[in-house]
């Protein structure tokens, strides 16, 4: 893997830094990216490796992005998206989705994915390998904990695009697989989700779980490490539970 160059988004939240930490201990040359602004400098500091800011559900910013990566860096061979995410919502009643925030979460959950796809599998094309991880979510599979409309909408849509791409380029050496974590507390959203449960909510949760604990971003980075390596190459179009059991 040390001839590899990989791309992880979504650094700032704790799954997308743990996967970045242990390509790298891999021996994976890693570029992180995230939205603009200091976390990311700071999260590229800690992790050791370069990072590069984009807005992953603007396609201009994507393209300028992956230019930039392409010229420093060189072409990426593997992807992991992990940027998504809830962007602040809470859940509520049908009645009061609102349109706007409706669609920041799929620019931020799935057209990302599209955007990040179509400018990195060129290359992967031309070397005849390549890797892309999209991070969905058990709401990709069943209805949210969340209660978030969009987001079980978004991470399902994720899912249905994980397959399609797989589809059109396995024949090329590309294999694309999704990772569907359980709850893990890995950024401010899901600790507030928890909190909000409260003792018995929380008590309930876990007992769902086989292995009766919550997950950690490092079990997420796991599960990537192995997906993008190559002893995976026969792996792809598939949807990965890490959950503890849940599924």
């Amino acid at each position: 893997m040390t001839a590899r160059t990989a791309l992880v988004t979504g650094v700032v939240g704790g799954i997308g830094a743990a996967i970045a930490k242990r390509l790298a201990t891999d021996g994976v040359r890693v570029i992180v990216c995230d939205l603009p602004g200091e976390a990311l400098a700071a999260r590229g500091e800690a992790l050791g490796v370069p990072s590069i800011a984009a807005d992953l559900g603007d396609p201009a910013s994507v393209r300028e992005m992956i230019a930039r990566l392409t010229t420093d860096h060189g072409a990426a061979d593997i992807l992991v998206n992990a940027a998504g995410g809830v962007r602040g919502q809470v859940g509520g009643p049908l009645e009061d989705v609102d349109p706007d925030a409706w669609r920041s979460i799929f620019a931020a959950n799935v057209d990302a994915s599209l955007y990040l796809a179509q400018g990195l599998v060129p290359g992967m094309k031309e070397k005849g390998w390549g890797r892309i991880v999209t991070i969905s979510s058990g709401a990709g599979l069943r209805p949210s904990l969340t209660g978030i409309h969009a987001y079980t909408a978004a991470k399902h849509a994720l899912v249905g695009l994980t397959k399609q791409l797989s589809l059109e380029l396995a024949r090329h050496g590309i294999t694309v697989n999704s990772i569907a974590p359980g709850f893990i507390l890995s950024n401010p959203s899901t600790e507030q989700q928890w909190a909000s449960y409260g003792a018995d909510g929380q008590a309930q949760l876990v007992s769902r779980i086989h292995t009766r604990r919550l997950g950690l971003p490092e079990d997420i980075a796991a599960a990537a490490a192995f997906l993008t390596s190559d002893e995976a190459s026969w792996i792809t179009a598939q949807i990965l539970s890490v959950d503890g059991g849940v599924t």
